[in-house]
């Protein structure tokens, strides 16, 4: 039933002592833990237009009928979660707890409680966050939305989200992370574990809308069993102070799929240190890592680890990278680690600036430079995600489209 306060005290001395696996630092301390809280909201219609802009921007409509649940918290406060569709669960992570005793055995299983500062933070200072369920052989009709949002400049949020997608269902989530237009600082620092049962579908597209000073800590795995599926699509092209992330899947079922897909933007200032790792478990496992990178002046290290572990499997690694500046620096690390002579794994990886000779080929077809360039970047983003659903495939593209006019 969760930490006794002995282990809390444990784990928090041991949190003073522990620093990331990777990326840079921070000093968590220097942000504010504690804010005013905000009433449930019945009527998700009756959010501040500004709210409603922001949060469409990272991908959650509140004017959509094409949704099958929301969720929203604000700061530190849930403030709305529901439902619309039978065999969808979707609500505060506090009220599933108390709602579901076997809650528990889900608890800081797919992610160590103890693996770094940040999944310390995350027990010892929690905030709500939420949870997600699609019940055996359901299929949700629409995808369901969470959003995370931060309307308090300095503010710490820290959140622990679970998500199940029981046996035989399908599941498709929306989740955006904003923060209000005058915010410029803060910390989020967000656990999610995903659970992905036998013959299980599982689609989960994140777009990120931070401002431009935030830190952002997420920390995610994923189980996945037998004949399961679990696909993730990640969108991060707006300014952010530093972004660290590496989320893993275990496929530990046989003919387990896992696909990850991220596209990245560095503004100047920007240091980002994302990438994603699957360990191959079982026979037949499959895998796929997609990731596009692009630095208009800030850092991106690019990370990719795929791990096979017995014999029959099959993955792939791809990282590209394009230097748009030369005050832009990106580092890619893909890494393959085979532990049997019967596994089949590849990666290709690139990074380099537009070549001059494909500007000058649409130039000379009636394009301006602006409109050459704009229209190779455009397609290098692009990104074909096999068996996305079509609103989430809107979404990826809207997130895109929006961040492109920034861009260029």
């Amino acid at each position: 039933m969760g930490l006794t306060q002995e282990d809390k005290k444990a784990l928090a001395k041991d949190a003073r002592e522990k620093v990331a696996t990777f990326g840079s630092d921070i000093d968590m301390d220097a942000f504010t833990p504690e804010t005013d809280e905000h009433p449930y909201v019945e009527d998700i219609s009756s959010f501040s237009q500004t709210e409603r802009e922001q949060m469409l921007k990272a991908g959650v409509d509140l004017g959509a009928k094409n949704r099958s649940g929301t969720f929203v918290q604000k700061n530190l406060s849930v403030v709305h979660g529901r439902s619309s569709q039978e065999g969808m669960e979707i609500m505060d992570i506090e009220e599933a707890r108390d709602k579901y005793n076997w809650l528990y055995d889900y608890w800081w299983k797919a992610v160590p409680v103890d693996m770094d500062k940040y999944t310390a933070r995350a027990e010892l200072h929690q905030e709500h966050g939420y949870f997600i369920r699609s019940l055996p052989g359901v299929k949700s009709i629409y995808p369901l939305q969470a959003c995370l949002y931060l309307e308090e400049d300095n503010l710490a949020q820290d959140v622990h989200n679970i998500i199940i997608a029981e046996e035989g269902s399908e599941l498709h989530i929306i989740t955006g992370c904003a923060t209000a237009p005058h915010v410029r600082s803060g910390l989020h620092v967000g656990i999610s574990e995903f659970y992905v049962k036998k013959g299980a579908k599982l689609t989960f597209t994140m777009i990120h809308n931070w401002a431009g000073k935030m830190a952002v800590r997420p920390r995610s795995a994923t189980i996945v069993e037998q004949g399961g599926l679990f696909l993730s699509n990640y969108v991060c092209m707006q300014p952010v102070g530093t972004l660290q992330m590496y989320p893993v899947t275990h496929l530990v079922g046989e003919e387990s799929t896992a696909r990850y897909n991220s596209i990245l933007v560095a503004t100047p200032g920007s240091e980002m240190d994302v990438g994603s790792r699957v360990f191959l478990k079982a026979k037949g496992a499959r895998a796929e890592i997609i990731s596009r990178a692009i630095t208009t002046g800030g850092k991106i290290t690019a990370r990719g680890h795929i791990k096979g572990e017995v014999p029959g499997i099959k993955a792939h690694l791809e990282c590209k990278g394009l230097i748009l500046s030369d005050k832009g620096i990106i580092h890619a690390v893909p890494e393959l680690e085979g532990h049997r002579m019967e596994v089949d794994l590849s990666h290709e990886a690139a990074v380099g600036k537009i070549a001059q000779e494909e500007v000058e080929y649409l130039m000379a077809r009636g394009l301006s430079e602006e409109e050459a360039t704009s229209t190779i970047v455009r397609g290098f983003l692009h990104v074909e995600i096999e068996g996305l659903p079509p609103e989430l495939k809107a979404e990826m593209d809207r997130a895109v489209e929006i961040s492109e006019k920034s861009l260029l």
